[in-house]
């Protein structure tokens, strides 16, 4: 005779109605609440599907002065955060065209650029006048797409990172690019630099560290809440690299 108790289907893992990320995964009892000058907007796109190892929702916790969208376009930044906005000037977008720092030979950690992708004149004034920063939360070719659906960005200044160190993701989660970090190390770089408070660094990235281990911790008892990343063959990727 079968085993009705066998066969019964195992009870769905709650989620936390914060970081919307499986119980096991969560981390908002340690998160420390950081007063913020200025804004934060994280616009996420809603096909971004790794709840697992995304931060956006995480690094929110963090601020009371942080708003998250799920969504493809809005029709003005005043729209998307939810409250007028004056100017969309003093808000930062960071920006994903070619420009990168290593190849501005700049030396700060967030770099203002003009609309040519050049280095910006007078990186002290226009940084010191910026009111919020707009993030864009997903895979490149996702945070790409909400760049080209919401011309009002074009309005807004453009930075560029130059992150002193690569993402703690690791082989976690690949990166496109040397300098692409987390959604949470973007903001704790910017926020950090711009309002000269290494403390937000240190807050954000910590929090990080600790979803991190959290992760690895989850990977041994439950893999399917914290799967390990896939190894790609690396002679496949040269051929398609030469290909390319």
């Amino acid at each position: 005779m079968s085993n009705p108790a066998a066969a019964a289907p195992a009870d769905p893992i709650p989620e936390c109605p914060h970081c919307q990320k499986p119980m096991p995964l969560c981390i908002c009892d340690s998160v420390t609440p950081i007063e913020n000058r200025l804004s934060l907007l994280i616009l996420q796109h809603p096909q971004e599907q790794d709840r697992a190892l995304g931060t956006a929702r995480l690094l929110a916790k963090h601020f009371a002065k942080a708003t998250v969208r799920v969504g493809l376009s809005w029709p003005s930044l005043s729209k998307a955060l939810g409250q007028p906005v004056e100017n969309a000037a003093r808000w930062a977008v960071l920006y994903l065209g070619s420009a990168r720092a290593a190849a501005l030979e700049v030396e700060g950690e967030i770099v203002a650029l003009d609309r040519k992708g050049a280095i910006a004149e007078n990186q002290r004034a226009i940084l010191g006048k910026l009111e919020g920063v707009v993030l864009l939360d997903g895979t490149w070719s996702q945070a790409k797409a909400l760049w080209w659906r919401n011309p009002w960005m074009l309005k807004c200044q453009r930075v560029i990172l130059n992150p002193a160190h690569p993402s703690r993701y690791g082989r976690l989660r690949k990166e496109p690019r040397k300098d692409g970090l987390s959604t949470i190390e973007a903001a704790a770089t910017i926020l950090a630099s711009l309002e000269k408070r290494p403390d937000i660094a240190q807050t954000l990235n910590a929090s990080f560290e600790r979803m991190l281990t959290r992760y690895r911790e989850v990977q041994a008892e439950m893999p399917e809440l914290a799967p390990k990343p896939v190894v790609k063959d690396r002679r496949r990727g040269v051929r398609r690299g030469k290909r390319a």
